[in-house]
């Protein structure tokens, strides 16, 4: 399973994926799920993927193909984030097209890709297995692909168009470890990728199951949740009323 997430506050973007790979009790693997492309100065995208892993590895090699070889159209000459929305899907619907028929197996994946380029907006954006996408809006600040349930909450609670970059970084932790801790197939290294608005540079974070980081964050979490819950206020159970004691 997978679980990636990107959050869109007024002074930036944040994007965080795990690495696990499950496919089978007994066969986990490590793969990275975020990738990055760009030209400091001029523009920066962040790419988070989900779904079957042969088509994200083809999606992300052909992006980097086009790239290489200067192609007409690339990450590097699509003029807007919806140019650049546009041409993943169609990548991504190519590449699951060429197994379409392969005994009826499932090539669908998903991506979110977000970043900046001079004379738009940091934007992010979901890209749907049929090549369509949609972006944020002024009420929802964020976009999860994967196993998304766990980490919500947080999300709900926390994040505002205002919310600073930082804060979003380590909203978008806590609600990896969350997810985390309900999913086992969701797992390490996690990958957190921080940009500011017009800036064009990207920073990066890799935290590997033994960091030292992640523990201590996870074990200050676990520790103010518990502080919270035994200072709710105490259920007043109320005396019932005549009608509610009768029996029918």
């Amino acid at each position: 399973m997978t679980y990636c997430l990107a959050i869109n506050v007024d002074n930036g973007l944040v994007f965080c994926s795990d690495s696990r790979t499950n496919a089978g009790v007994d066969q986990v693997s490590t793969y990275s799920k975020m990738f990055r492309f760009g030209v400091d100065g001029e523009r920066q995208f962040v790419l988070l993927s989900a779904g079957n892993l042969g088509t994200t590895q083809a999606v992300v090699s052909k992006l980097k193909k086009d790239i290489k070889e200067q192609s007409e159209v690339s990450l590097l000459t699509v003029s807007s984030m919806s140019d650049a929305a546009e041409y993943l899907g169609e990548i991504n619907r190519a590449q699951q097209e060429k197994h379409a028929d392969n005994n009826g197996a499932n090539f669908e994946a998903s991506f979110i890709i977000g970043g900046q380029i001079q004379g738009d907006k940091p934007r992010i954006m979901m890209v749907y297995p049929a090549g369509n996408y949609i972006t944020t809006s002024k009420d929802t600040r964020y976009l999860q692909i994967g196993e998304s349930k766990y980490g919500k909450p947080i999300l709900d609670r926390i994040l505002t168009a205002k919310t600073d970059l930082h804060t979003s970084a380590l909203c978008s932790l806590v609600s990896m470890d969350s997810t985390m801790r309900s999913n086992l197939t969701v797992g390490p290294p996690i990958e957190l990728a921080l940009y500011e608005k017009d800036t064009f540079q990207l920073q990066h974070n890799r935290y590997d199951e033994d960091d030292e980081y992640l523990r201590e964050l996870k074990k200050a979490w676990d520790s103010r949740l518990v502080e919270a819950f035994v200072q709710l206020p105490a259920i007043e159970w109320r005396p019932e009323s005549p009608d509610e004691s009768s029996e029918a």
